[in-house]
Order: structure tokens, then sequence, then C-alpha cells
């Protein structure tokens, strides 16, 4: 469990990036962060690892002030996966994986094994294991950056707009990759994106944000669809507008559900029994 408690941040030009900001994230389950450039949500994000510190407030693991962690530890026990995959381009894919069990201690020859095995679960073919990044595709890359957050087998894995960087269809696999990590690992997921069609799919609990992390709105996905908290909610999440303004066309072969451009998004499937 991660939880935030009127955490302020101001950084020395005076900028004030989080104001006062209060959050529970669940353990065991997807957070996802969302809102335009510059609200906050990446500040937030780095705060959980320390590699942003906060102004002032508290921010706990599991009721534990993590002001009272060394940095460098806490960074070690907590997954990391970035947009542009963060692979260190001198190192092979497997060395890769490895680098942080091997920091923590953990014997070269254990940690290769180990990351090998977290090729399989990330879906890369073995054989990719002794490629540099640079043989890679940007959606094998963000592969291997998901592995390498897993290496240590953290609780936590924080996840700045990891998707962000590829085309849309590798994206779409990504993050049914995710959905299936998730189901199968249960880690504490903390997810920054910009996209709402992204944090719907993903997130258990999608916290919409303003300028200076202002929370617009906390909730499930079908919570904040079904029942915007202002304007301003309404109109990120497109409520009135595209496949989120969606409604029933009756046509010759059967009923069909339209978007507001009158696009076909499905079907009325009668029930037989």
């Amino acid at each position: 469990m991660i939880e935030f408690e009127h955490v302020t941040k101001q950084f020395p030009d005076g900028t004030t990036a989080v104001d006062d900001f209060s959050l529970l994230m669940p353990p065991h389950k997807t957070t996802v962060l969302v809102g335009s450039s510059g609200c906050g949500k990446t500040t937030l994000l780095r705060m959980i690892n320390r590699m942003v510190d906060a102004t002032s407030g508290t921010i706990s693991i599991d009721g534990d002030d993590i002001a009272t962690r060394e940095p460098v530890k806490l960074r070690r026990s907590i997954g990391y996966v970035m947009q542009n995959s963060g692979l260190m381009p001198h190192f092979t894919v497997i060395d890769n994986i490895a680098t942080v069990p091997v920091l923590r201690g953990v014997a070269r020859k254990q940690a290769r094994a180990q990351a090998m095995e977290l090729l399989d679960t990330v879906g890369l073919d073995r054989a990719l294991a002794k490629r540099y990044p640079r043989q890679l595709s940007g959606g094998q890359q963000q592969r291997v950056g998901v592995a390498r957050g897993l290496a240590a087998n953290p609780n936590i894995l924080l996840m700045d707009e990891p998707f962000g960087a590829v085309d849309p269809i590798v994206r779409a696999d990504l993050q049914q990759e995710l959905l299936r990590l998730q189901q199968g690992l249960g880690k504490t997921v903390v997810f920054v994106t910009h996209d709402i069609d992204e944090a719907f799919l993903l997130g258990d609990q999608v916290v919409i944000l303003q300028k200076g992390a202002q929370i617009a709105q906390v909730g499930a996905p079908s919570e904040i669809i079904e029942r915007p908290a202002s304007d301003f909610v309404a109109d990120f999440i497109g409520a009135d507008r595209g496949k989120r303004a969606l409604r029933l066309k009756k046509t010759p072969h059967g009923t069909v559900v339209v978007d507001s451009a009158g696009r076909t998004q499905g079907a009325i499937v009668e029930s037989s029994s």
C-alpha cells in the first residue's frame, strides 16, 4: 500500500508541481495517474522511489515513511519502467535485465538465469538474450524494460508512460501484455499516462489530475465514465463525444451501437435463453 498525505513539491525555480496531494494507492492493484503535460503526474511517480523528494508531507509504503529509507536501497526495491525503456546500450539484453539483482548482491550466474526466465514472462524469445538494445524493435525494447523492472521481484512497479514511444499496434499489444502479467503477478502498479483510454483499460483506480496534481476525480473507470465529477472531467474523458457518446441504431440486419461520428462499434446480441 502506498499513501500520500498532504504532499507538496516545490522546485527551486518556484514552480509548485504538486500542491497538497493526498491519496491511497491500494496494494496489488493498478493505479493510473492521468492528466495533461505539466500536471505533476510524473513528479508524483518519481517521489515514490525518491528520485524526487517531497518538499512537505508524507509518503509511506505499508505504513513506513519513505523519508527514513536510504534512497538507493529504496530504488533497488522498486521496479521502474520508463518511456524509452532506458536500457544501457553497451549491455546485452540479459545483462540489462540482471543489472539490479547483481547490484543487490545476487551472483551474476543466478541473476542471468532469472533474467532468462523473465524473458519468458514478458513474451520474448530467449534467442534475444545476447543481443544489444539497438538490435531490437521498439516493442521488444519496452518488453525488456518491463522484465528489468520485474528482475528484483519488487512489490511495487512504477511505469512512466512506458508505451508512449511505440506505434499504436505495438502499444495495444504491450497493454494487453501488462494486463496478462498483472493478472498473474498481482503487483502494486503505479502507471503514468496522458491517454485516458489507456488509463481506463489498465487502471483498477484512475486518478484524473489537474495542474499542481490537484485531483479532479478518482475512482474505478466505470465510476468515472458513468458519473463524471465535473465539467472538466466530462470534457477530459470525452463523455459527450467519440466512442464514449454511444447510441443504438436500428438497421435491416438488427441493432448496432454507433459512436458520435456514426461509426459502428458493436452489435446487440439477443439472448437465446
